[in-house]
């Protein structure tokens, strides 16, 4: 009979008192092989171990503890729970189940007590008596902005990311959620804005994120540039989304899955999208809500009736920043638009607005003004800057003296050709434009008229088709050109401001390895800069509004690279004046002026900005006694309005009476400077300027913007020096570090 040899069966046989000769001497049966085997392993079995202890038999009897010791025991276990071996963790591992919301003390996402930590909001301190009594799930706490941002962040941007939180969460002015970010050109509004979407995306002082969605528009042209400063400073953290073409189809998918993210960790939180593509989409990102909208360079929305103005302002979000370096740019009521936007009703309406501020302050800044005028627009002026000033920030490029090197701004004055003087006298006898203006009128033929005689300053061979055709005003003008003249080629030698630039771009290139970037507000006038190159074998580039928005960005990258070949870069201030990023040139001409000031403002930031290395020199174009002066003289009226109201500059002089600025239409063929002299300048004797000024004199009355004007023997600039024998009548120059380098 065979028996089992488990231990269990072992223990029965056991228990039962069988016989021990029974189960000694029974054996399973075994083959020859396995009894062959075990005797080879019971003469080959090694040595046991004394400290070895043998295994004891299972049985079915459990060891039974009494209840203090299994208490004791499960005591210890707990007594010891599990810790992760990373210095300083506190962290919810061992403290946290799945699925159970995690209870204990609220904290914030970046410690407030690291040194540098830029604290955005901090709680009120309680007492031992409400920390009792408070619930703990309503707890506030610090906002901090993320080390990687807050190190990077010079004091005057850290200045402004705190004034831009404060404003968009209602903390500045009770139910208004906008601000105007209107610092001037390069201190970095960019990246300021970059922090405060990063920040108000991740957390708030209710613990949780204060948005999920957020929303740039731009120029077309800086869609790219957005995307790649997201990407810069924050290293892959966050994806945008960038829509900068496609078809129709393509961009409504993508706006329909942008609008339906939800949740805490939205996939792709930030759209950036043209100002063209969202007038054309606006329908598609209506139907939701957006958390924060930030309109770079906003003073395109300064016309509250155009449709781009409608479809922002129709979006559903009470968060709205607007950057502009110049948000004044032709009068007070565009200046009341933005601020509209961004919080409704704080200036009362439109209509409100002009009678109570526009009229007074304007009648208080025109040369012509009574006292009483004046006294009452100044105090209007204060009125309005007390209101503003809650709600907009603004910072002069002051500031980049510390981190920038000297820019020297000059305005060049550059006589006419005899043929341009010609021309320009025989359009003013046969147009008469001049005996409307006299009038009240300005028709389209006053506005053409305008834009004639800029071209003719800039080179003749822009209006050498109308004097073929014999248009108004250009009546026999064909025979004063010389003979066999052809447009095919450009000749440098018939404009003043042309033989300046040719004289300019020679010296540059055989004394330095200077870049040069050209702007002019006409596309013909570009073509002229290309020929001129062909012709001097200068390697250039050239960007207007015929190129794509991808390529725009491209061919930037490549001209700042030290390596590039390209000597100047052409550009059209229409179409790239705004946010460009061109540190790869120091010099900038500045080829006609624009009658609105923000546009030459806005080009001629494009070289001064971060990353500039190299002295920077700004060149301004004029022809003397021209239309181009009038134009600069309107210029200085409107900025020195903008000075008043948004740089709160209060000395500003009283020098053009609106009267004065109708005359455009004369030509000043014996003066030096036509401006120059309608400034009443006080530190120029002879036409030279004197250090100290006269005794009696007030400096103060000068234009403040130009510290200093000067013939040949007063400039510093080798290069304009060298031109100023072809065809330079004056220049006013100024010195970004005049007090901080010590320059007299």
């Amino acid at each position: 009979q065979r028996r089992s040899l488990a231990p269990s069966q072992l223990a029965k046989r056991k228990a039962g008192d069988e016989d021990e000769e029974d189960e000694e001497d029974w054996r399973p049966p075994t083959s020859r092989k396995r009894q062959k085997a075990a005797a080879e392993t019971e003469s080959t079995e090694c040595y046991r171990s004394p400290f070895r202890k043998p295994l004891a038999q299972l049985t079915n009897r459990p060891h039974c503890l009494d209840s203090s010791q299994h208490e004791a025991f499960i005591r210890s276990i707990l007594s010891k729970p599990f810790k992760v071996p990373i210095p300083n963790y506190k962290g919810p591992l061992g403290l946290r189940s799945l699925g159970v919301k995690r209870a204990g003390v609220r904290g914030p996402l970046h410690d407030p007590f690291e040194e540098g930590a830029l604290v955005l909001y901090e709680p009120p301190v309680l007492s031992a008596h409400d920390q009792l009594k408070i619930d703990k799930e309503k707890v506030p706490v610090h906002v901090v902005v993320d080390p990687v941002l807050s190190r990077v962040l010079r004091p005057h941007q850290r200045e402004g990311v705190k004034f831009l939180w404060d404003c968009v969460t209602s903390r500045r002015i009770p139910g208004s959620h906008g601000c105007i970010m209107a610092d001037e050109m390069g201190l970095g509004k960019t990246l300021q804005c970059i922090t405060l979407m990063w920040t108000l995306l991740r957390q708030s002082p209710d613990c949780k994120p204060e948005i999920e969605k957020a929303l740039v528009v731009s120029p077309s042209s800086l869609v790219r540039n957005w995307y790649n400063e997201v990407e810069k400073w924050l290293g892959g953290r966050i994806q945008p989304l960038a829509i900068d073409g496609g078809s129709k189809e393509e961009i409504d998918r993508k706006l329909v899955g942008f609008m339906n993210q939800r949740g805490l960790r939205v996939p792709s939180p930030i759209l950036i999208i043209s100002y063209e593509t969202f007038r054309l989409h606006a329908e598609v990102l209506q139907k939701g809500s957006v958390g924060l909208v930030i309109c770079d360079e906003g003073h395109r929305l300064k016309n509250s009736e155009n449709q781009t103005y409608q479809a922002l302002n129709s979006l559903n979000t009470p968060r709205r920043v607007l950057i502009s370096g110049t948000p004044i740019q032709n009068d007070l009521l565009e200046y009341f638009s933005l601020v509209h936007f961004v919080n409704s009703g704080i200036l009362g309406t439109a209509q409100e607005f002009k009678r109570h501020f526009e009229i007074p302050i304007l009648k208080g800044r025109d040369a012509d003004a009574s006292e009483a005028e004046r006294h009452k627009g100044e105090e209007r002026l204060k009125e309005l800057i007390s209101i503003v000033n809650r709600c907009l920030i603004r910072r002069t490029s002051d500031i980049l003296s510390k981190y920038l090197p000297v820019k020297i701004e000059q305005v060049v004055c550059c006589r006419l050709t005899p043929l341009q003087s010609e021309l320009y006298k025989n359009f003013l006898k046969q147009a008469k434009p001049v005996e409307e203006l006299k009038e009240g009128k300005i028709s389209v033929s006053s506005l053409s008229s305008i834009t004639s005689l800029k071209k003719l300053c800039n080179h003749p061979a822009l209006i050498y088709d109308k004097c073929v055709e014999e248009e108004e005003g250009f009546m026999g003008a064909l025979g004063l050109f010389p003979s066999g003249y052809s447009t095919k080629s450009v000749e440098p030698q018939l404009s003043g401001k042309m033989l300046v630039l040719d004289y300019i771009l020679a010296v540059t290139k055989s004394t330095s390895n200077d870049k040069v970037v050209l702007v002019s507000n006409y596309t013909q006038t570009l073509d002229l800069f290309e020929k001129l190159c062909r012709s001097r074998r200068y390697l250039y580039v050239r960007l207007d509004g015929t190129m794509s928005i991808k390529k725009r960005a491209k061919i930037v990258e490549r001209f700042n690279s030290p390596s590039s070949p390209e000597f100047i870069f052409m550009l059209s201030s229409k179409a790239g004046g705004c946010g460009l990023n061109l540190i790869g040139a120091n010099r900038l001409v500045m080829f006609d002026p624009d009658w609105n000031p923000a546009n030459d403002e806005q080009a001629m930031a494009r070289v001064w900005r971060d990353g500039q290395k190299k002295l920077c020199y700004i060149y301004r174009l004029l022809s003397t006694g021209t239309i181009e002066e009038k134009i600069f003289q309107r210029q200085t009226h409107k900025k020195a309005l903008s000075s008043c109201v948004v740089d709160e500059e209060q000395d500003v002089e009283r020098h053009f009476s609106l009267g004065e600025l109708k005359e455009l239409f004369t030509l000043n063929e014996t003066t030096t400077s036509d401006t120059h002299d309608k400034i009443k300048c006080r530190r120029c004797v002879n036409g030279h300027q004197v250090r100290p000024p006269p005794a009696g004199s007030d400096c103060t009355s000068d234009l403040s913007q130009w510290q200093h004007c000067a013939d040949k023997r007063g400039l510093q600039d080798s290069v304009l020096r060298a031109a100023w024998d072809a065809a330079v009548t004056f220049t006013f120059h100024h010195h970004s570090h005049e007090q901080q380098r010590g320059i007299p």
